[in-house]
């Protein structure tokens, strides 16, 4: 396996691989690579002849006051992880590599990057399609593989790929869970044992309201108040004795948002008719947990993602 840290030298080795008809999959990540990056890599290992693995902590997707500077960095771990599960290239730019000098194009995706995580962090995700953007026309891959758990940046890349006509396709793979249920994330390490605890209400409300759809309520506004309740401090049925406990003791948990959506833009549904995403935000401490579930109502057909 090679790293490479040249956009050109990149651009040599898939313009190899296109002369000779070799697929590439290409898996873009910001490092801290866990078991979720894992199961990118392998869906794109088994299903491209080639892998290419990007590692680059952008720094257009973050505001300010977040982590940018204590986002965490392990390229050595992450290259190691690549070359385990058969990678072919780990493409590590640099910031001025990806950012060049007099650089004032901005990529802004309207519509379905305005709420929720578009409202949440302003800019950040002009700063997604801005780098992705760049990565796709240097590492020009046949397929883009992206994780279901940033649910609203796969709706805004796959727009922004159908828009701009992008010669790939966008595979989007299912949620990776720890044993508890919470959702894999690079974050999750900022967690004390006692904030994890809390995080668990996040997870254990979508399933919660899961539930609730597959017993047949399809009222937006009872889903959300549901998804709501389960999220606060006041509903203890699903986490009896500990997550209460924990926050009597000083654990702030706030819910930033929970709703119910169309699937595909993103707005809220008030009647549910077919399948729809539950998304939901918890920041727990300092920490700000991202999670989602699909649903639908009971004998909806299997929905083609």
């Amino acid at each position: 396996m090679r790293v490479m840290k040249d956009p050109a030298e990149v651009g040599e080795y898939v313009g190899m691989l296109r002369r000779n008809r070799i697929t590439c999959g290409f898996v873009p990540t910001m490092g801290a690579l866990h078991a979720g990056h894992a199961a990118l890599i392998e869906r794109s290992v088994q299903e491209n002849d080639r892998t290419v693995v990007s590692v680059y902590v952008n720094p257009l997707q973050f505001g300010a006051g977040e982590d940018l500077a204590t986002y965490p960095r392990t390229l050595d771990a992450d290259v190691a992880l690549c070359a385990e599960l058969h990678a072919d290239v780990v493409f590590a730019p640099s910031v001025k590599a990806m950012q060049p000098p007099g650089r004032v194009t901005v990529v802004t995706v309207r519509g379905v990057s305005d709420d929720f995580e578009g409202a949440q962090r302003a800019g950040h995700f002009d700063g997604v399609a801005t780098i992705v953007a760049r990565l796709f026309n240097v590492v020009r891959p046949d397929r883009a593989y992206f994780g279901q758990k940033d649910y609203q940046q796969t709706v805004v890349v796959r727009r922004m790929v159908a828009d701009l006509a992008f010669p790939l396709d966008v595979v989007v793979c299912p949620i990776v869970r720890d044993p508890d249920g919470l959702a894999l994330s690079s974050r999750n390490r900022y967690l004390s044992p006692e904030e994890r605890v809390v995080a668990l209400r996040l997870p254990r409300a979508l399933e919660s309201a899961e539930m609730l759809v597959l017993a047949g309520e399809c009222d937006g506004a009872a889903i959300r108040a549901h998804m709501a309740a389960k999220l606060t401090p006041a509903d203890s049925s699903d986490a009896p004795d500990s997550a209460d406990a924990v926050e009597r003791d000083g654990i702030d948990a706030d819910v930033e948002y929970a709703e119910i959506v169309d699937p595909m833009t993103l707005t809220p549904i008030e009647r549910l008719t077919g399948h729809a995403v539950l998304l939901a935000v918890l920041r727990v401490g300092t920490t700000r947990l991202l999670d989602n579930r699909i649903v639908a109502p009971p004998g909806t057909p299997a929905w083609e993602r």
